[in-house]
């Protein structure tokens, strides 16, 4: 029997599965990556750290899955739409100083935000396509930031990509990007088939398809970008033989891995990827605009549907801070908390309702596109700290909540008419959010059955590549 590997890599982990021919999940290794925070607002990551982290991790799921490298038929990566920088010999070219080469900035990272105002300031019609508004969180302003404040590096840079986009050429020496990082983060029109060459000479980056080493055109998703090299192969446990399909985000390879394999109704769906944190894709048959909300994307997800993707920058984040700044039980925090919520409201519907939070901790992603947004919590009271706590972690549950809510009221207001939330990520194991999210929205609720639907969806893409796997994604959605 062969396989493939869906590799993903998110904020704080590397994670590998294993699927066989038949869509079963059977095999999953995860190996923990590093942050670097050199000052405020400043993010960052090793690509050979994440890389090494990799390749940990396809080894652990190999051995979970009792299977050899060379079994493996063809694997594709998903990751988060941090920005990777190299020099011409496709070596790190860190930012910050130390012995690890610091050269992502991460999606998260905030530095950028007067290069974001510039670009917005424009009103270039590539905003069409982001909801009116680039965000600071994806790459244009980032490279601006980098141009600017960091002209050395600039000069040295041979090579700058998405990190999906380097994973494909760090495995197979490609050059090629996805339509998924480019259309989404890098302002790249699938529809036109090309680049806004007046937008980005207006910013100041008209140098930029030569220094980052852009093609012309964008990549299809899980289209075959080239065999293992020799090296890669040696490094992941694997065998030349084993093909690469063109990636993709991992939000989107959540939407992929869930709504993505409906049969019918897909219309009707929204893909709820939620962990630190969450992104909301709808995808529609014709192109429609809606403010505050990223898209449309051609292609971003599936070929022939256009990408709708709205998003809480910090919702995981959030609740995580909260633990952080509060006196949280040592064991299972979120769990214990959660429960007391939910148990009190069972006997008090009011609990809690003194309270109220606005957890845009992180800046507001949609619908609002103001990275200048803060958190914060009203009604406390000297109440004590223990019994306070499990209210104070509600009103932050019911905040991301109804942040969800006004996002999809959002999107039905420009005839997207969601009915459906497919909900994936760590949130689905949250029995307070799973409950919430569909209180909060009205919406049927469905959680996978696969435990990994980001990794099932980067598996999708793997096979794409091989004839051998043409009914995985009907196997997958039957499941």
């Amino acid at each position: 029997m062969a396989y493939l590997l869906g590799i993903d890599v998110g904020s704080g982990s590397a994670r590998c599965g294993v699927f066989d021919e038949a869509a079963s999940l059977v095999g999953v290794g995860v190996q923990a990556i590093a942050q670097h925070r050199p000052a405020p607002d400043h993010v960052e990551q090793s690509s050979e750290d994440i890389w090494s982290a990799i390749c940990i991790a396809v080894k652990a799921a190999l051995r979970y899955a009792g299977i050899e490298g060379a079994q493996v038929a063809a694997l594709s990566y998903s990751a988060t739409c941090s920005l990777v920088l190299l020099d011409d010999a496709h070596q790190p070219l860190p930012l910050s100083e130390g012995e690890t080469p610091w050269n992502i900035i991460m999606w998260m990272d905030h530095r950028a935000q007067e290069e974001t105002r510039l670009c917005n300031a424009t009103g270039s019609p590539v905003l069409r396509n982001l909801g009116g508004a680039i965000s600071v969180e994806m790459e244009i302003p980032k490279l601006m930031w980098v141009k600017r404040h960091r002209p050395d590096l600039w000069k040295r840079i041979g090579y700058a990509g998405d990190l999906a986009d380097f994973l494909c050429l760090r495995s197979t020496g490609t050059l090629e990007r996805s339509v998924c990082t480019l259309g989404c983060k890098w302002t790249y029109d699938p529809d036109s088939g090309g680049w806004d060459h007046a937008f980005l000479k207006q910013i100041g980056l008209d140098d930029l398809l030569d220094r980052a080493a852009l093609p012309a055109r964008a990549t299809t998703i899980g289209s075959f970008v080239g065999t293992l090299t020799e090296t890669a192969a040696k490094d992941l446990g694997l065998t030349p033989a084993c093909k690469v399909g063109m990636g993709l985000i991992d939000a989107h390879a959540g939407a992929l891995g869930t709504s993505g394999l409906a049969d019918t109704g897909l219309e009707n769906r929204l893909a709820l990827i939620a962990g630190t944190s969450n992104c909301h894709i709808a995808l529609t048959r014709k192109r429609i605009e809606v403010p505050g909300v990223w898209g449309p994307y051609a292609g971003a997800v599936l070929d022939g549907w256009y990408a709708l993707e709205g998003g809480q920058s910090a919702s995981g984040a959030a609740l995580d801070q909260i633990l952080r700044l509060f006196r949280a039980p040592e064991t299972d925090p979120h769990g214990v908390l959660g429960r007391a919520f939910l148990e009190a409201l069972a006997t008090d519907p009011d609990y809690g309702s003194d309270i109220s939070e606005l957890p845009d901790f992180l800046g507001n992603r949609s619908p609002f596109a103001d990275p200048k947004m803060r958190g914060a919590i009203l009604g406390l009271t000297l109440e004590d700290p223990e019994t306070l706590l499990p209210k104070i972690y509600g009103a932050t549950a019911l905040g991301i909540a109804f942040g969800t809510r006004q996002i999809i009221e959002t999107m039905r207001s420009a005839d997207v008419p969601i009915r459906t939330i497919d909900l994936s990520g760590g949130h689905a194991k949250s029995e307070l959010l799973v409950q919430l999210y569909a209180d909060a929205t009205g919406c049927e609720l469905t959680l996978p059955t696969c435990a990994e639907p980001v990794l099932l969806g980067a598996a999708c893409a793997a096979a794409a590549t091989d004839p051998a796997f043409g009914g995985f994604r009907k196997r997958a959605g039957a499941m």
